[in-house]
């Protein structure tokens, strides 16, 4: 940081600085379920493999739940592999279909095409209304 030097004719100094970064980040170990090579059949033979009716009889609430979350979260261990969790850039948010974000694309593109005069003001008005019906 230096100090020195004023601002033309003004009394106030003029302050210099440099943010320095150190290092590389942080890697993240976050763990999410991978829903995408999920085994659903050994997930399903596991749960439905247990006579439930047997093994909640007699027992209150509380500890009928908790048999049925041991049970669950095992034959989840087993079914549903773990996968990192990959960085932010190429997801997209979860209320964004497929359709509404191709539509987003041609209205982009159709945008484009009206600032260079391709494309009429009404024409892509009606995209931008179309979009804003999904």
């Amino acid at each position: 940081m230096k100090v020195g030097g004023s601002l033309s004719c003004s009394n106030h100094e003029m302050v210099e600085f440099r943010i320095l970064r150190g290092g590389s980040r942080a890697v993240s170990r976050i763990k999410t379920l991978d829903f995408r090579t999920a085994n659903f059949g050994l997930f399903k033979d596991l749960l439905g493999g247990i006579p439930w009716t047997r093994a909640l009889e007699g027992r209150g609430v509380q500890e009928c739940w908790s048999l049925f979350k041991h049970h669950f979260l095992q034959a989840q261990d087993e079914g549903i592999p773990l996968s990192k969790k990959t960085r932010k850039g190429g997801r997209r948010p979860a209320w964004i279909s497929k359709q509404l974000l191709a539509e987003l694309r041609q209205k982009r593109k159709v945008y484009g095409m009206w600032k260079e005069g391709q494309v009429t003001w009404e024409e892509y008005r009606n995209v931008v209304k179309a979009c804003r019906m999904q």
